[in-house]
């Protein structure tokens, strides 16, 4: 009896001190989530600039026409002030020079590129030169080690483009074993360099601001922190999965496309220092802690790579989805409309660009070793455009 009533009285003070420990875990607050510095105040009031009109919503006027063939495992395009257009090939790590009558020729090999799964030659980037300097491609590619952006002197006329020797730019960049390396670069408005970065299997290092996974990264030419960044280093915006596209509007706002995990695949308008919450949430999810996407699509439809705008649409390429997405209007802040175009026909969609005509300019990704390739896979297409309010062609 007396063993009976010490073991209640134990089991009540168990019970009572394992409540108080819920009670206080429960008022205990969850770590902060990483909070940008503030830009400096103007010194000087800004200066009023009369608004411009908007540039017209395009669609496409015209199937997509095939320009070159042959292409094998194609991710980025990249059409030169003089005309020459540059195109990456993944797993070889070749950058090819698409010649007018659209045969091949290789401009140029990335040496140290380690491809594998999502990993390898990825994007490209062009930066002329400046008189003391000549111009320059710049590539990012995964190597043993990590991801990074190296630069290279571009020489050569049209016909006859040659790459020298890369100079690293920016390094370190966390490498996935497969998957979520991001991979798109794109010199924006202001001079500088963005790149995106995958979360390289770490989920968690999207909400670290010291890491460089799950980011939009903002940098000099040379691969230095860019100055009036949110966190004194190289990064732009955090809580990405894995963004692939970027682009910007009349207005000069970043857009950028985002691979989803299971549910939603994103379009985020981006600013300095927001977050866009992943690993915490996916999708539109009301949570005032992040910035939701404007638009979002199941994965079936999209797993969107490229991003460019031109005129006042977005066009998105997908590869799931095998389309390609028309979003307008950009730059008026009001409700965005999308609208799927081309579904199944060229197969896996990688890139999209502005072509040198006015046109769109397409590249597939079927030789990527998910897609189904017909003969003559890769291609790089060209698709005509008009206003929406325009007759169909």
């Amino acid at each position: 009896m007396p063993r009976t009533r010490v073991a209640s009285q134990l089991g009540l003070s168990f019970a009572l001190a394992l409540a108080a420990s819920l009670a206080l875990a429960a008022c205990t607050p969850a770590p902060p989530l990483p909070t940008p510095t503030p830009l400096p105040s103007p010194t000087t009031p800004p200066t009023t600039v009369p608004a411009s009109p908007a540039p017209p919503v395009l669609q496409p006027a015209g199937a997509p026409e095939p320009i070159a063939s042959g292409l094998e495992a194609p991710w980025s395009i990249l059409v030169l002030p003089s005309g020459g257009v540059l195109v990456s090939e993944r797993d070889r790590g070749d950058i090819v020079e698409v010649l007018p009558d659209g045969s091949l020729r290789v401009a140029g090999v990335v040496p140290g590129v380690a491809a594998g799964g999502e990993g390898g030659l990825l994007g490209l980037a062009f930066l002329p030169g400046d008189g003391t300097r000549p111009d320059r491609v710049y590539a990012y590619h995964t190597a043993e080690s990590d991801n990074r952006v190296v630069r290279m002197p571009l020489t050569g006329a049209q016909g006859a483009l040659a790459l020298g020797a890369p100079e690293d730019v920016l390094t370190g960049i966390p490498r996935g074993a497969a998957t979520h390396n991001g991979g798109r670069i794109a010199f924006g408005p202001d001079g500088l360099l963005y790149v995106t970065t995958g979360d390289a299997g770490d989920p968690n290092a999207a909400q670290d601001p010291a890491s460089l996974s799950g980011k939009i990264l903002r940098v000099t030419p040379d691969g230095a922190a860019a100055p009036g960044n949110p966190y004194s280093n190289a990064v732009w915006s955090l809580g990405h999965r894995n963004p692939q596209g970027i682009a910007w509007d009349a207005n000069g706002e970043l857009w950028a496309a985002e691979f989803g995990q299971n549910t939603w695949d994103e379009l985020n308008r981006i600013s300095r220092g927001a977050n866009y919450g992943w690993p915490i949430v996916e999708g539109v999810a009301g949570d005032p802690r992040f910035v939701d996407p404007v638009m979002q699509w199941s994965t079936s439809e999209a797993s969107p790579s490229g991003l460019a705008v031109i005129g006042d649409t977005l066009f998105l390429a997908a590869l799931r989805g095998e389309r390609l997405w028309a979003i307008a209007p950009a730059t008026t802040g009001g409700a965005l409309a999308a609208t799927p175009w081309f579904t199944g026909e060229p197969g896996r969609l990688r890139d999209v660009t502005p072509g040198p005509d006015g046109s769109l300019w397409l590249l597939s990704n079927n030789t990527d070793g998910r897609g189904s390739p017909s003969d003559g896979d890769d291609r790089l297409y060209r698709v005509p455009l008009a206003p929406a309010d325009s007759p169909p062609q």
